[in-house]
C-alpha cells in the first residue's frame, strides 16, 4: 500500500501519473470529549466555554493523517513528499521556458538596487537598501543634519544614498550559507550605539537573539540565562538604556505567552525577571514601547477579549511587577497607546461593532474612566458605529494620527490637539491604499504616508500637520517599463445570494483587454481572495500581476465577509464571515465567480487563488462549484479544518476555537464539517486544475493540510481531466522564500502552471 510512481507510454511522450499516497481506512480523529488514549493535559475546549461537547465523541475519517510527522523525519514521509515534487516538476517540464519568461518580467518590473524612505529617529535618518544580484535587505542610517533631506544618488550599488551611509546590518552576509534567512525585528538601542535583531534560520519562525555593537562589530547570540543554549524570541524591546532588554519566548505550541526582563544583558551573569505569563491557551501575547518612551506594555489577546499590562521605564530597575490597565472581560477588547499622560484606549466595551476612541489618565484599572474622545462640539472622533471603523492611533506631541476605514477604504484622519478638529486625508483616486509610514519621534510638525492604488505604483509622502495641503513626494517606487496610461481599474459591487449583501471588488486590466470585453469578446480572468481574521485586502500595486494582466487577463481581489475592509460587522456575527455565519465567506467568493462568468469570462478562462486562510476559501470554492473554475492556486492552505480544529496538540489550535468554533462542541461541530474542504470533496465531478503548495517547516499550516488534500482530491476523481500537483519547499515555512529572488522564482512556477492550464502558456 505504499505510494508508488509509474509511466504510461503514449503516442509522442510519456504521460506521468502521480504518486499514489496510501490510504489507512481504519484511522479517525475524534471530536468532542476525550477518547480513551487522549492526554487529559491537552485540553478539549477553552477554559470559558460552557458549550457541550459531544459525548460518546464523532469520529471524522482520517485515512491520510499518517502523514503527520511533528518532527519531520518520517522516511516514508518525506519520500513521499519528494515523489510529489517530482511529479510536480515532471508536469511543468515543459513550462521551463515560460517560468523563465515570467522571472525576467518579475525582474524587469523591479528596480533591484534601491532603497526605502529614510525616518528621523534621535539624531539619525534609518532606512533600508537592496542590491542588485543580492537576496536580502541590508539595514542603514546616516547622521541627521537638518529636519528634511533631499537624496542626490546616482542609482548604483556603490554610492550612499545620505552622506555618512553606514550598513549597521548586512542580511546577505548573515544569510551566507544558510537555504532559509528571515530577519524579524530590528531596534537600535536608546544610545543609538548596540543594535537588538531576531532572524529566524529555518522558517519555523523561532527566532534567535542577538546584539550587536555598532562601534566595535561585535556581534553576540543570546543564550538562556545559566545555560549555553540559545534563546529562542518572539519579540524584543530595548528598555530606558543599553543595559536592559526585554523579549518575548513561546509556549511548546508556538504561543508567544512569557515577557522576560534581561538586566546586565552583556555580563557574565546577565538577570532575567519574568515580568508576566499568559497560561490560556486561548490568548496570543505581545510587548511593545509607547511612543514617548515611557511605558512597556504587555497584551494578551484572544480574537475577542484582551488585556494589557504596563511597567513604567522610569521605573524598571527597581519593580519588576506590571499592572493592569483593565482587567479582562469576556468579548471586550482594546488596545493602549500613552501620550500626554493619558491612556488612548481603541476598544468595543459595551459591545459596539466597531471600536471607539477613548482616553483616561494614565493609571492601573482605569476602565472606570475611560471617556470618549472628543471634538471641540462635543462630537464623538470614534463612536464605535457602523459609519466609519477605527484601526490604530499614533499620539504625538500635538496631534493624534488615527487610521481606520471609511466605505471600505483605508483612512488616514489627523486630529488637533489643541484645537479639537479631526480632518480626514483626501487623495484624487476613487479607490487607493494609505497607510503611515514607521513614526519614530512624538515631537514632530509632519508625518510621512505610504499611498498606492491597483495601477499607481506606491509613493511616500510627508504631509504637515497643520496644513494638510502642504504634500511633499519623499519617493516614488520605481517600476521599469511601467506605464501607468496602458492600465485601468475599477471598484464595483456583486450583489450576494441573499439579495441584500453587496460584496466590493476590485479590478484592474490592460486597457485593450478592456476594450475587448466592451466589444463583447469573453477573456480570461484571475480571482483572488481571503476572507478571514477580519484582516483587509487592499486595492494596492502589485507589479509581479503586469506578467498576468499583460497576458489579457482581467486581475479581481473580492472583499468578501470574514475581511475587514467593510468594519468589524463584516467579519463578526451575525452577517460577517465568522463562526456560524463562515459559509458567507466562501459564498460571497463563488457569488462574485459567478458574476465574473456572467459578465466578461468563461468557466474555461476562469483561475482563482487565495493563501493560508485563503486556501481554505479556495478549498470550499472549489468544492461548492467546482464547475466555476479551470484552474485554482491553493497557497499553504488550510484544509483539514475539522480536524485540526479537533487537536489541540498541533500548535495554534485553541487560540483558533475562537476564530472558526471548536468542534468538539455541538455547536459548532456539524457546521465546520460542512465546510471543511478534506471533508466535502464531491465524488464525480470535473475539479479544476490545482497547484498547492507548503512549507516543511511551517508553523502555522502543517505540510500535512496541502499533501493530505492533494491525495484526497485524487482519490475522489481518479480520472479527473485537470491534473492536481503539489509542490513542497523542504527548506522553506508558512512565508514561502525568504530570499527574494528565489521568491520569484517560485511565484514564475505558479504562475506557468496558471497560464498553462488557461492555454496561455504562448
Amino acid at each position: 500500500h505504499k505510494m508508488s510512481t509509474k509511466t504510461e507510454a503514449t503516442k509522442n511522450d510519456v504521460a506521468i501519473t502521480p504518486p499514489v499516497c496510501r490510504r489507512d481506512e481504519e484511522k479517525v480523529c475524534f471530536a468532542g470529549v476525550g477518547p480513551a488514549h487522549w492526554d487529559a493535559k491537552m485540553p478539549r475546549q477553552s477554559n470559558d466555554s460552557s458549550e457541550k461537547l459531544l459525548d460518546p465523541p464523532v469520529a471524522i475519517p482520517d485515512p491520510y493523517g499518517w502523514l503527520r510527522d511533528d518532527k519531520r523525519e518520517n522516511k516514508e514521509i518525506l519520500d513521499y513528499l519528494r515523489a510529489e515534487n517530482e511529479y510536480s516538476k515532471s508536469m511543468t517540464t515543459h513550462l521551463k521556458g515560460l517560468q523563465d519568461s515570467l522571472y525576467e518580467e518579475f525582474l524587469s518590473s523591479l528596480q533591484e538596487t534601491d532603497y526605502t524612505t529614510p525616518r528621523s529617529r534621535e539624531g539619525f535618518w534609518y532606512y533600508t537598501r537592496t542590491f542588485q544580484g543580492e537576496s536580502y535587505t541590508a539595514y542603514c542610517r546616516a547622521p541627521k543634519i537638518s529636519d528634511t533631506f533631499s537624496i542626490n544618488w546616482d542609482g548604483t550599488k556603490e554610492s550612499p544614498i545620505m552622506p555618512g551611509e553606514e550598513i549597521y546590518l548586512n542580511v546577505n552576509e548573515l544569510a551566507k550559507g544558510k537555504s532559509y534567512c528571515s530577519v524579524g525585528s530590528v531596534k537600535p538601542s536608546p544610545s543609538h550605539k548596540c543594535i537588538a535583531y531576531a532572524v529566524d534560520f529555518s522558517g519555523d519562525e523561532k527566532y534567535e537573539m542577538h546584539v550587536r555593537n555598532l562601534e566595535t562589530g561585535e556581534d553576540v547570540a543570546l543564550k538562556e540565562a545559566g545555560g549555553d543554549d540559545l534563546l529562542e524570541i518572539d519579540g524584543l524591546l530595548w528598555g530606558k538604556d543599553d543595559d536592559i532588554l526585554y523579549y518575548m519566548t513561546m509556549d511548546e505550541f508556538h504561543r508567544p505567552y512569557r515577557l522576560y526582563q534581561r538586566k546586565d544583558w552583556n555580563s557574565d551573569a546577565p538577570k532575567d525577571t519574568l515580568l508576566k505569563e499568559e497560561l490560556d491557551d486561548l490568548f496570543w501575547c505581545g510587548s511593545y514601547k509607547s511612543l514617548d518612551g515611557k511605558y512597556i506594555f504587555f497584551e494578551a489577546a484572544s480574537k475577542e477579549t484582551s488585556e494589557v499590562w504596563f511597567l513604567s521605564t522610569e521605573d524598571e530597575t527597581s519593580v519588576t511587577e506590571m499592572q493592569c490597565i483593565a482587567l479582562r472581560r469576556n468579548k471586550v477588547l482594546y488596545e493602549v497607546e500613552h501620550g500626554d499622560d493619558n491612556w488612548y484606549v481603541l476598544t468595543n466595551v459595551d459591545g459596539s461593532p466597531n471600536m471607539k476612541l477613548m482616553k483616561s489618565p494614565a493609571k492601573a484599572d482605569s476602565a472606570a474612566d475611560w471617556e470618549l474622545v472628543e471634538d471641540a462640539n462635543g462630537t464623538p472622533l470614534f463612536d464605535g458605529s457602523l459609519a466609519k471603523s477605527l484601526d490604530s492611533v499614533t499620539v504625538l506631541n500635538t496631534h493624534v494620527v488615527i487610521e481606520g476605514r471609511e466605505g471600505g477604504i483605508p483612512r488616514v484622519w489627523v486630529f488637533s490637539k489643541d484645537e479639537k478638529n479631526m480632518k480626514m486625508l483626501s487623495f484624487d483616486e476613487a479607490a487607493y491604499d494609505v497607510g503611515t509610514l514607521a513614526q519614530f519621534e512624538a515631537d514632530t510638525k509632519s508625518i510621512a504616508v505610504s499611498y498606492d492604488s491597483l495601477v499607481t505604483p506606491p509613493s511616500s509622502i510627508e504631509i504637515s500637520l497643520d496644513d494638510d495641503s502642504q504634500r511633499t513626494v519623499l519617493k516614488t517606487k520605481a517600476v521599469p517599463g511601467y506605464n501607468k496610461g496602458d492600465y485601468g481599474c475599477d471598484r464595483m459591487e456583486v450583489l450576494s445570494r441573499d439579495g441584500e449583501t453587496k460584496i466590493p471588488i476590485s479590478v484592474v486590466y490592460s486597457n485593450e483587454t478592456m476594450e475587448k470585453v466592451k466589444a463583447g469578446e469573453r477573456v480570461p480572468v484571475h480571482l483572488y481572495g481571503y476572507g478571514s481574521y477580519g484582516a483587509c485586502m487592499e486595492a494596492d500595486f502589485d507589479s509581479t500581476r503586469l506578467p498576468l494582466i499583460k497576458r489579457g487577463m482581467i486581475y479581481v481581489i473580492a472583499h468578501i465577509r470574514g475581511g475587514g475592509e467593510m468594519g468589524r460587522q463584516w467579519y463578526e456575527e451575525p452577517n460577517g464571515g465568522k463562526y456560524l455565519c463562515k459559509k458567507n465567506t466562501f459564498n460571497d467568493f463563488v457569488d462574485v465567480a459567478k458574476f465574473l462568468v456572467d459578465t466578461w469570462t468563461t468557466p474555461e478562462m476562469l483561475s482563482c487563488e487565495g493563501r493560508s486562510a485563503g486556501g481554505l476559501l479556495i478549498g470550499a470554492s472549489i468544492n461548492q462549484a467546482p464547475e466555476l473554475f479551470k484552474c485554482a492556486i491553493l497557497g499553504v492552505p488550510f484544509v483539514d479544518v475539522a480536524v485540526t480544529m479537533t487537536d489541540s496538540t498541533i500548535p495554534l489550535t485553541s487560540g483558533e476555537w475562537v476564530e472558526w468554533g471548536n468542534p468538539n462542541e455541538e455547536k459548532y461541530h456539524q457546521y465546520m464539517m460542512e465546510y471543511s474542504p478534506m471533508n466535502n470533496v464531491q465524488k464525480g465531478k470535473t475539479y479544476p486544475a490545482c497547484w498547492l503548495t507548503g512549507g516543511l517547516n511551517d508553523p502555522r499550516v502543517a505540510y500535512w493540510e496541502p499533501a493530505k488534500f492533494t491525495a484526497t482530491l485524487r482519490h475522489a476523481n481518479p480520472d479527473n481531466e485537470n491534473p492536481i500537483c503539489m509542490k513542497l519547499d523542504l527548506s522553506a515555512g508558512h512565508f514561502s522564500a525568504s530570499d527574494r529572488y528565489k521568491y520569484l522564482r517560485e511565484l514564475a512556477y505558479d504562475y506557468s502552471f496558471l497560464l498553462d492550464q488557461l492555454k496561455l502558456a504562448n
